[in-house]
């Protein structure tokens, strides 16, 4: 290294000794009184096993969320007047869960559908259906599968899905 350089390194390094590197630190103005933690990267999970065994199965398909017409008086008078179905169904079922049963197991779509809970704990649903479909032809329909058939609800319902 040349004399020339090596006394500017040299002056370069007594300048840092003496007056310090960091002489101006500049100071970051607070303008609230809370301190906000700063947002930092947030990688994706990349799990080293599956936390699951298995994925769960629906537990409300069209099977179970049909429990059974119901077949009262108030009930026929339903159908023939209003065009009207009547069914228990499952408590956790909405309205858009009873709509698809209605669907996929009869093969009618559902003009509105009200729903009630019995003070017993059962929930109920009126099935109302459009002008063009027969309430009293889809009630021939179940009731014909029930004497046929006359078993559990919930296995009703499975084997209806089969005949229809």
């Amino acid at each position: 290294m040349s004399p020339q350089k090596a006394s500017s390194k040299a002056q370069a390094a007594r300048k840092a000794a003496l007056k310090g590197v960091q002489s101006k630190k500049v100071k970051k103005i607070r303008t609230s009184a809370t301190f906000r933690l700063p947002k930092t990267l947030r990688l994706a999970r990349t799990p080293k096993y599956e936390r699951k065994a298995a994925p769960r199965f629906a537990k409300l398909d069209q099977f179970s969320v049909l429990r059974q017409p119901l077949n009262t008086e108030t009930a026929m008078k339903n159908i023939e007047d209003y065009n009207t179905l009547v069914f228990l169904v499952d408590v956790r079922a909405n309205k858009r869960h009873i709509k698809d049963a209605v669907k996929k197991l009869y093969d009618v779509d559902a003009a509105k559908i009200n729903t009630l809970i019995r003070p017993d704990g059962v929930k109920k649903a009126y099935i109302r259906l459009p002008a063009d479909v027969e309430a009293l032809d889809v009630a021939n329909k179940v009731s014909s599968a029930l004497i046929l058939f006359p078993c559990n609800a919930v296995y009703l319902s499975r084997i209806l899905a089969t005949i229809y």
